[in-house]
């Protein structure tokens, strides 16, 4: 194959997430960035039953569903013990859920369903009403309704067709919310700003952007991942103004230059900042090719000879003649795609050749491999 050739295959494959290429890092606005301080997701969960199901529920085994039918029906007046009922139309569940900062009592959330039985497939089952609580106890949400599950499974005698995960389901706005969660809002006197990502240089950027849209704010960063402010006095009983205007500053936010690699699936993933100095490689290709046959000789005629099957294997190995290519220091992304197409190797060779490269100390940046 022509190096021309490989240099384009190379090109298709390799996954560059560059931040356009070696243009100027654009600004970003807060929003996207950082979050606030007791503005945050807080998760709730509980137990229930799903029912209807196709005779893909609980075995009779699962001694908890019976248990918790039981309980159920004796709320209902209908006193049967458990080992008296048949569970295979009902499965045994855990329903999860995300509670959104603000959110109001009558509000609507998603629900995830997930069976905790020998349960085949959730599909087609109607999820009980169940209680979802936090950690602290206390019931947040109602959920009840039909599943979504995105996929099925079939199962015969000799075969069986699965498509995706059937023990899983969803019901889209499935809860209901009972309580809000208490947030310190108003009449406060300082805010934090959190960073999704801790760096030093993008939280000094964002302080700087805070202090020159309020000058009153006297913002500073406290590390890597805090930046607080000052409230001003116009703003304490009226704090939601206040986010909004700090969640539209654009700033430029600063990055470690990565090289992530998985090995899975043979990406390699370059950050903008990522920097090469001078190196020289050499990359050879070894090719093992090994070809397996069979020689069947056959007795004459009218003998009493048999017949012999004699195995045949025949092994080339190829090792290329690759020279000493010579990578010229890479001051941005552009370059440094334009040095490694230049060795003309597929994305499953670049990961040992990135790890050589940081070996030796010419890869400025982290490598790291998930």
């Amino acid at each position: 194959m022509k190096k021309t050739a490989i240099s384009l295959a190379l090109t298709a494959s390799i996954t560059l997430l560059a931040f356009l290429l070696s243009a100027p890092a654009e600004a970003i606005r807060v929003k996207e960035l950082a979050t606030f301080e007791g503005v945050r997701v807080n998760q709730i969960t509980g137990y229930g039953l799903v029912v209807g199901l196709n005779g893909t529920g609980d075995k009779d085994q699962t001694g908890f569903t019976r248990q918790s039918l039981s309980n159920l029906l004796k709320r209902m007046d209908l006193s049967i013990a458990p080992s008296a009922l048949k569970v295979k139309n009902v499965a045994a569940v855990m329903v999860t859920a995300d509670l959104p900062p603000f959110v109001k009592p009558g509000n609507k959330i998603d629900i995830l369903v997930s069976s905790i039985g020998d349960s085949t497939s959730l599909q087609g089952g109607t999820l009980l009403v169940t209680s979802l609580k936090g950690l602290d106890n206390q019931v947040y949400a109602m959920a009840q309704g039909p599943l979504s599950v995105g996929g099925f499974a079939i199962t015969g005698q000799a075969a069986s067709v699965q498509k995706n995960h059937p023990t899983v389901g969803r019901i889209v706005q499935g809860a209901t919310v009972e309580r809000e969660v208490p947030i310190r809002w108003q009449g406060k006197e300082s805010l934090s700003v959190k960073l999704s990502q801790p760096d030093f240089t993008t939280a000094a950027r964002v302080a700087e952007a805070i202090n020159e849209s309020l000058p009153g704010a006297a913002a500073k960063p406290l590390d890597a991942s805090s930046v607080e402010l000052t409230v001003p006095a116009n703003f304490r009983e009226n704090l939601a103004v206040l986010v909004a205007e700090l969640e539209n500053l654009n700033v430029e936010p600063d990055y470690v230059g990565k090289v992530i690699i998985d090995e899975r699936t043979g990406t390699v993933v370059i950050g903008e900042n990522v920097k090469l100095s001078t190196v020289a490689v050499a990359h050879g290709t070894l090719s093992v090719q090994i070809r397996e046959g069979v020689q069947v000789t056959q007795p004459g005629p009218f003998t009493d000879g048999e017949t012999m099957v004699n195995p045949e294997t025949e092994i080339n190995v190829e090792e290329g003649a690759d020279n000493l290519l010579l990578i010229e220091r890479s001051t941005n992304i552009n370059d440094v795609v334009k040095a490694l197409n230049a060795i003309g190797v597929t994305p499953r060779d670049l990961i040992m050749i990135f790890q050589a490269i940081k070996a030796a100390g010419a890869l400025h940046g982290e490598l790291e491999i998930i």
